[in-house]
């Protein structure tokens, strides 16, 4: 069947609207994840699209101590980190085209106007802008046919930077009708400390710049850190015309896996059933146990997180999300120490003194020659300590170096990324990367299949073959395996017919495995990545 030319014939797919108020970082993410999980569970399929305001075209060349991780799609998009919410919350693989950014969409309108798709008109914010992000909306639903899309409004309402998505999504109430789309603001309620009383007059701001939008919201989330009191309920819903059964609590919880269970006895479905016409169930027992051994586990370990992006947590979300499903399945909780490792590098943090306690080692991924020594201290320590490591791209590459230097007596080894001129480059550029002068999406990355060596831990993980994700320039240079392997160090797993290493390991170790893969962006609660789930086992024993 060919998919529907006009916006009226795909009126059987429901729309929900997520924006936010008030404040940024409120969680838009998680909130339109958490009513997705709670339809998903019900057996709709659910697409998430996310819309940033940003100019860039992507979140690739962005510093994550700016705006996060940036997570990393199956298909090589280079996306906002609120789609590894998604893609953990709904059992989803989203494409790149799902996430929305101003870049794109000025670049798209630019393309159109050069090419005379607008028959010489002006061209306008409204309606072309605003058209051509409803239409990439559209291109999505025809795709994909869903039974319900979540569209996420980034940023906070009055912002100038999303006031052509918020048009955008204004208009698409008349084209989609009234019974097919819901708007969800998310706002703050804030608490206090004299007090200890709950304030609603952000809210209601938030509310009034909503409406002179012209959006009319159906469901209110108000992020609080105890739940709404039934006279703020009953104000805010007066305020902004809904019942108060519309007024829901976004409760500050440890646990963001907690959210879709806060919801759903909040009512939030009961809502959007009614609203949107729908008859979803949520079935939320598995769940509810998962999330359950995340918070109650009666054994705890403390896994040493070294990097050098750590004043921002974000920066690693996904590690920190693959530790925590891991822990759900093997009954303990992982406590995070986030270790700068370029205090270890300038000598005011002794590498001893940062891992006593440690139950194990994790170096992530990153970019750059800053607190590179101090890794590959701490992987030393690591391999020498029969301590439990696991490394994450960079971290492998450091992982061979090191390995280089003490176990091969190449003690001037080094990467090309960290010294150009280095006498024993082990860690070297991608040949495909040598000519590429601009930056953005221009790495190795999104999904590949890995080709596992038989008789090997990797082996006992995956089996002959793992998909993994990628987003790397530099590999282990090939003129060196050899010599590595005969040393002792195992390559496990390489790219079918490519000398590129993926996969490499230490026999005679408790745990020393690394991957030049991002094996963290494919970890959900409900299927741990085999990686971390084994990482985990090792640091219990």
């Amino acid at each position: 069947m060919n998919a529907p030319d006009s916006l009226s014939e795909r009126k059987q797919t429901k729309f929900i609207i997520v924006t936010g108020g008030v404040v940024s970082g409120l969680g838009k993410g998680i909130a339109a994840a958490s009513i997705g999980r709670l339809l998903v569970s019900a057996g709709l399929k659910v697409i998430p699209i996310k819309m940033d305001g940003y100019l860039n075209v992507d979140p690739g060349t962005m510093n994550p101590m700016e705006h996060g991780e940036v997570f990393v799609l199956d298909d090589g998009g280079e996306v906002d980190m609120d789609f590894g919410h998604y893609e953990r919350f709904l059992n989803v693989v989203p494409k790149s085209h799902w996430n929305l950014t101003m870049g794109k969409i000025f670049d798209y309108v630019r393309q159109k106007e050069r090419k005379g798709d607008y028959l010489g008109k002006t061209v306008q914010y409204i309606p072309h802008v605003t058209s051509a992000i409803k239409e990439k909306i559209m291109h999505v639903v025809s795709e994909e046919r869903p039974d319900v899309v979540l569209i996420e409004v980034g940023g906070t309402i009055g912002d100038l930077e999303n006031e052509l998505y918020v048009e955008a999504v204004r208009q698409l109430k008349k084209d989609v009708g009234v019974n097919n789309i819901a708007y969800v603001h998310l706002t703050y309620v804030p608490i206090f400390a004299g007090t200890k009383e709950q304030k609603s007059k952000p809210t209601q701001q938030s509310v009034n710049i909503l409406r002179q939008r012209g959006l009319q919201p159906d469901i209110i989330i108000g992020r609080c850190a105890r739940k709404l009191d039934d006279s703020i309920k009953e104000k805010i819903a007066l305020f902004a015309d809904i019942e108060k059964e519309s007024v829901i609590t976004g409760l500050d919880v440890d646990n963001v896996y907690e959210i879709p269970l806060v919801f759903q006895e909040e009512g939030i479905l009961k809502q959007l059933n009614e609203k949107l016409q729908l008859n979803a169930i949520p079935k939320m027992d598995e769940w509810k146990k998962l999330v359950s051994n995340m918070s109650r586990a009666p054994k705890t370990i403390n896994i040493a997180l070294c990097g050098k992006y750590t004043k921002l947590e974000d920066s690693y979300a996904s590690v920190i999300e693959a530790l925590h499903h891991a822990g759900a399945h093997v009954n303990v909780i992982p406590k995070i120490h986030w270790i700068e490792t370029t205090r270890i590098e300038e000598g005011t943090l002794n590498v001893e003194d940062a891992l006593r306690g440690m139950d194990g080692i994790i170096v992530p991924g990153g970019f750059g020659s800053r607190g590179a020594e101090g890794k590959i201290s701490v992987i030393q320590h690591a391999r020498t300590h029969h301590m439990p490591y696991l490394g994450l791209c960079y971290g492998m590459q450091l992982a061979v170096i090191e390995y280089a230097r003490n176990r091969c007596g190449l003690s001037l080894a080094n990467s090309t990324e960290i010294n150009p001129r280095t006498t024993f480059p082990v860690i070297d550029l991608l040949p495909e990367q040598t000519t590429i002068t601009q930056k953005g999406a221009t790495m190795r990355l999104g999904g590949q299949d890995v080709e596992i060596k038989p008789q090997t831990n990797a082996e006992k993980l995956f089996g002959p073959v793992a998909r993994l994700r990628f987003r790397h320039r530099y590999e282990v240079n090939p003129a060196f395996i050899e010599k590595l392997e005969n040393m002792g160090l195992i390559f496990s797993g390489k790219a079918p017919q490519r000398e590129i290493m993926q996969i490499m390991e230490l026999p005679d170790h408790p745990f020393f495995m690394a991957t030049q893969a991002h094996p963290e962006l494919t970890s959900r609660l409900d299927k741990p990545c085999p990686f971390f789930h084994a990482f985990v086992r090792s640091c219990v024993k």
